[in-house]
C-alpha cells in the first residue's frame, strides 16, 4: 500500500489544518516531525524529510504545505536525499509554497533560504492561490515551470491553510488521488 507523508510548513498544521485532517481520515499518512517547527531551517527541515523515509519502502506521495513544500524540493535537489533504494517517490503536492526568497518573506523563514531550482525528479503539482500574502501568481509560476510541476491555481484562497477556511478541503484529496493514481482509503 502507497504511504502518504504530509510535510507541514513553519509553526506546524494546528488541529483544524487540512494536513491535520487529511492523517486523521487515512491510516496511510504520515506526518514528518521537525525539530523545531519555529525555524524552518534550511538543512534540519531537510533532514527531518530523509529520517521520516528512511524505514520506509515501496511507493510514497510526499503533501507540502508552505515551508513544508519548500523543504521537500530542497530534499529532492539534495545530491545523497534520495538514496534510499527501497523507496519509490510517486509524487509530490506542493501546497502554497512559501517564496522565503521575497524581500517581504517573514523573518522566521528566510533561514529557509534559498529556494531550490532544479527540477523533480518525481511527477508533482503546484497549488497556489491568486492572493497569497506568502507567494506571488509570478513566482508560482517560476516555481512551476523550474520544477516541471503541474500548476493549479485557486481563485482567492489566500495561503490554502486553516486561517483561510482550509480545513477540511475535498479539492486536495482529488489532486492526492490523481496524482497517485487513487491510492487514498479512508478508514
Amino acid at each position: 500500500m502507497m504511504q502518504f507523508i504530509t510535510v507541514p510548513g513553519y509553526t506546524n498544521s494546528g488541529p483544524q489544518h487540512w494536513q491535520t485532517l487529511l492523517e486523521q481520515k487515512y491510516p496511510q499518512i504520515i506526518r514528518v516531525q521537525q525539530q523545531d517547527w519555529e525555524c524552518p531551517a534550511r538543512q534540519a527541515w531537510i533532514d527531518g524529510i530523509t529520517a521520516t523515509l528512511a524505514p520506509l519502502t515501496g511507493e510514497v506521495m510526499l503533501i507540502g504545505h508552505s515551508c513544508g513544500a519548500v523543504a521537500i524540493t530542497q530534499w529532492a535537489a539534495h545530491s545523497s536525499a534520495m538514496n534510499n533504494a527501497g523507496l519509490n517517490i510517486k509524487g509530490a503536492l506542493l501546497v502554497a509554497p512559501a517564496d522565503v526568497d521575497a524581500p517581504d518573506a517573514l523573518e522566521a523563514i528566510r533561514v529557509q533560504r534559498p529556494l531550490s531550482l532544479a527540477p523533480l525528479p518525481f511527477p508533482s503539482m503546484l497549488v497556489a492561490s491568486d492572493n497569497d500574502e506568502h507567494l506571488s501568481l509570478t513566482r508560482a509560476n517560476q516555481l512551476a515551470t523550474a520544477w516541471g510541476s503541474e500548476l493549479i491555481i485557486i481563485r482567492g484562497g489566500g495561503h490554502l491553510h486553516s486561517a483561510a477556511g482550509y480545513g477540511e478541503w475535498p479539492l486536495c484529496e482529488v489532486l492526492i488521488n490523481q496524482l497517485s493514481g487513487n491510492q487514498l482509503q479512508p478508514v
